[in-house]
């Protein structure tokens, strides 16, 4: 396998000139950023609604006693199960 010490050194030298060039105080994060920014806050907006939608759907109702299984018939288990 070839050397790739070389080629890296060759192109470092041709990108560290083009990096002083870039003023430190007037990088930005630009129309890109905003929009990776922005489709992030839609997708975490769609993930909130839809989680208070099947929090929506959770029946919190406990048995009056939940030692004694017993109890339970077999249309109450149904109706827990959906």
């Amino acid at each position: 396998m070839p050397d790739m010490s070389a080629s890296v050194s060759l192109a470092m030298t041709h990108l560290v000139p083009l990096a002083k060039e870039v003023d430190e105080n007037k990088v930005t994060p630009g129309v890109l950023g905003f929009i990776v920014f922005a489709a992030m806050a839609v997708a975490v907006w769609g993930l909130m609604k839809s989680m208070s939608k099947h929090m929506g759907k959770v029946d919190f109702k406990e048995p009056a006693d939940p030692e004694d299984t017993s109890a339970v018939t077999a249309g109450e288990a149904h109706d827990r199960v959906r």
